[in-house]
C-alpha cells in the first residue's frame, strides 16, 4: 500500500495506540460489564486534563474537549464491549478472560478514540467549538447508544454532528470506506410459538402436529421477500432457530421459531410485524393450530448524512489517496450508532484493517479475529482531521 499521510503527532503516538489496544484485548468485558475498560479510559482522559463523566448508561464514559472559542460541537464515538467467544489466537496479548474476546475490533476503536483525544486536547486552544468524546458500552447487544442518548449525551453542549468508525476486515489496510445514505440495516427479532396438540408419533391423526405446521410457516415467510417486497428493496427474513420435541416417537405440543428481519427501508421495516403475523395466523389456522408472536424492534437502519459523507470522503482521500477512498459494499448487519445518526447528521465510515501478509484475514466475530494495528494510526488521523476541519470551517462540510 501507499504510505498514508500521517501527522508527526500521530506517528509518535503509534506505540501508545498499540499498548492501549493490547491492554484492552487482554482484558475484554462483555456488554454493560465494561468496568475495568471504563476505569482505564477515564483515568487516561483525566491524565491530560479533560472533564470526564462516568457511569453513563452504567459503564459509558463521556469527556469534553472545549475549544478556546465557542462554536459547534462534534461527537466522536467508540464502542468498548467484547463478545462471548473463546479466543483461538496464539498471541502474547490474547484474552485472559475465559469465553470472552475482542473479536470485533472494539479494543482498537477505544484505543483510537483515546489517541485522537490526546492530540485534540493538546490543540484545544486552536479549536473553535467542542469535541465530545463518547465511549459506549454494549454495542453488540442489547445496545448502549440509546440509553446514553436518554441520559443526555447529545446535550450540554448540544451536538451538531457525529462521527464513528469501524476497523474493517472487508477492506485492505490503506483503504477507507465511506458511503452516503444507508450503511447498516435495521435489526429486529421475532419469536413464533406454533401451538398444536401432541401425541404418539404412530397416531398422527389424533394430533395437530406443530412440527409440520412450523415447517410450513418457515416456507411461507420466505414469500414475504420473494413475492411481497419490491425487488429493488433489500429485505432479509431469516429463521435461525427451531426448537421442538424431545424424542423420535412423540409429536410435541409446540414448536418455537426464532428469527430476524433486516432492511434499510424504514416504511418496509414498520410493516413487517403485521405481515409476519398475517402469514403465521393463516398458516396455523389452516392446520388447525394456534400461535403466539413476540416481535421486538431493536436497531433502526444506520443512514449517513450525504454532506457529512462527502466531507469525510474528502479527508479520507487526503490521507490515503483518492483511489483508496472507496464506496464499500453494503451489509445487512446492524449498529446502534444508528440511534445517534437518527438525531444528528453524521457519518459512520470504515478503516481497512485486513493484511494477508500479517495473517489478519479472519472475519469479525471469528475466534481467530485480529486486525493490522497500523490501521489505528490511519483512524486516529481521520478523527483528528475531521474534527479540526469541522470546527474550523463552518461551510466545509455542507454542499454549496
Amino acid at each position: 500500500m501507499e504510505q498514508p499521510d500521517l501527522s508527526e503527532e500521530v506517528k509518535n503516538l503509534t506505540p501508545e495506540l498499540v499498548r492501549l489496544r493490547r491492554d484492552f484485548h487482554r482484558h475484554p468485558e462483555p456488554a454493560f460489564q465494561e468496568e475495568r475498560t471504563a476505569e482505564v479510559v477515564a483515568a487516561y482522559l483525566r491524565d491530560f486534563g479533560l472533564p470526564v463523566q462516568t457511569g453513563i448508561a452504567r459503564t459509558g464514559v463521556v469527556a469534553l474537549i472545549e475549544g478556546k472559542k465557542p462554536g459547534r460541537t462534534l461527537l466522536l464515538r467508540a464502542d468498548m464491549d467484547a463478545l462471548p467467544i473463546e479466543e483461538a489466537n496464539e498471541i502474547d496479548y490474547r484474552s485472559q478472560v475465559p469465553g470472552v474476546m475482542h473479536a470485533c475490533g472494539h479494543d482498537g476503536h477505544t484505543a483510537i478514540l483515546l489517541g485522537a483525544a490526546r492530540v485534540l486536547a493538546e490543540k484545544k486552544d486552536r479549536l473553535t467549538g467542542n469535541v465530545k468524546l463518547v465511549f459506549q458500552p454494549a454495542e453488540e447487544k442489547p445496545g448502549g447508544a440509546l440509553p446514553m442518548i436518554e441520559e443526555g449525551i447529545l446535550e450540554n453542549p448540544k451536538v451538531d454532528a457525529a462521527l464513528a468508525l469501524h476497523l474493517a476486515m472487508m477492506l485492505p489496510i490503506g483503504q477507507i470506506g465511506v458511503r452516503p445514505g444507508p450503511v447498516f440495516a435495521s435489526t429486529d427479532e421475532f419469536r413464533i410459538t406454533v401451538l398444536g396438540k401432541g401425541g404418539h408419533g404412530g397416531m398422527p391423526h389424533e394430533t395437530v402436529d406443530p412440527i409440520v405446521c412450523a415447517a410450513r410457516v418457515v416456507e411461507a415467510l420466505q414469500t414475504l421477500v420473494s413475492r411481497e417486497c419490491h425487488p429493488a428493496k433489500a429485505l432479509v427474513v431469516t429463521i435461525g432457530r427451531i426448537a421442538g420435541g424431545e424424542t423420535f416417537n412423540v409429536i410435541p405440543d409446540s414448536v418455537e421459531l426464532g428469527g430476524t428481519v433486516r432492511t434499510y427501508d424504514t416504511a418496509l421495516r414498520q410493516s413487517m410485524e403485521e405481515r409476519i403475523r398475517r402469514v403465521v395466523k393463516g398458516t396455523t389456522e389452516a392446520a388447525g393450530a394456534d400461535y403466539r408472536l413476540d416481535y421486538r424492534y431493536l436497531y433502526p437502519p444506520l443512514v449517513n448524512d450525504t454532506d457529512m459523507s462527502r466531507f469525510v470522503r474528502t479527508i479520507a482521500g487526503e490521507i490515503v489517496g483518492e483511489t483508496q477512498a472507496v464506496a464499500h459494499d453494503l451489509d445487512m448487519i446492524g449498529e446502534d450508532m444508528a440511534f445517534i445518526l437518527e438525531r444528528v447528521p453524521g457519518c459512520y465510515f470504515f478503516v481497512g484493517a485486513r493484511n494477508e501478509e500479517k495473517g489478519c484475514i479472519y472475519p469479525h466475530h471469528s475466534s481467530r479475529f485480529n486486525f493490522d494495528e497500523d490501521a489505528m494510526s490511519i483512524a486516529v488521523e481521520m478523527f483528528i482531521r475531521c474534527a479540526e476541519r469541522f470546527l474550523t470551517n463552518n461551510n466545509f462540510w455542507r454542499a454549496e
